[in-house]
């Protein structure tokens, strides 16, 4: 998905939540597709070397085969967030069904805060998730999953876009792995320099 896709998504969805605007320097840094039994504990790893937390939007089944990770989430101080069952395109999946998928997913992750795969849902879904969700969306994608893009493009644009308030993706997954593992610590780092805080969303 690229800034023109995300700008639309805005446009269309305004009352989403795509940032937290605030006078302090924070920056809310937020793992799609975990949790990965390898990985994420990585991801654990850097986080705690900066004294970073995040919060973790699970795929059910992911959390369902590696439970004892996800609880980990939970135990480090991090948050954890709804990524559907079954990592669910919205557009693509007939209401009922994405909803069922939703509170299957919300059998094993207690969370008021939901996020759509992709990006992708429909005004319908997203009007009747609001009564029962904090629908969270983004204000940088890092493309960390984009196997066009270096490690070093992917840092640079994580870095060049981020401001104060902003929530960041970066994923806890295969395909994401090798940009991510190299972008995250850095962007901590820089970031971490510059007196900024990672606090979990606080909604």
């Amino acid at each position: 998905m690229n800034i023109r896709t995300t700008g639309i998504l805005k446009t269309l969805f305004p009352h989403l939540i795509w940032d937290i605007p605030s006078n302090e320097k924070n920056i809310y840094l937020t793992f799609d597709d975990g949790p990965h039994p390898e990985i994420t504990p990585e991801v654990f790893n850097i986080l705690d070397k900066y004294n970073a937390k995040a919060t973790f939007f699970c795929v059910g089944e992911n959390v369902n085969k590696f439970a004892s990770t996800y609880r980990q989430i939970l135990s480090r101080g991090h948050k954890a967030g709804n990524h559907t069952f079954n990592h669910l395109n919205g557009w693509k999946t007939p209401s009922d069904e994405y909803y069922n998928n939703i509170e299957k997913c919300a059998e094993l992750v207690d969370s008021q805060l939901f996020r759509p795969p992709y990006g992708r849902i429909k005004a319908t879904q997203a009007a009747y998730l609001k009564m029962h969700y904090r629908i969270i969306m983004w204000s940088v994608l890092t493309e960390d999953y984009n196997k066009g893009l270096s490690q070093e493009q992917c840092l640079e644009k994580a870095i060049k876009r981020t401001r104060p308030g902003l929530i960041l993706i970066f994923h806890d997954s295969e395909k994401a792995q090798k940009n991510m593992l190299f972008a995250l610590p850095r962007f901590l780092e820089h970031f971490t320099q510059l007196g900024y805080r990672f606090p979990v969303i606080p909604l």
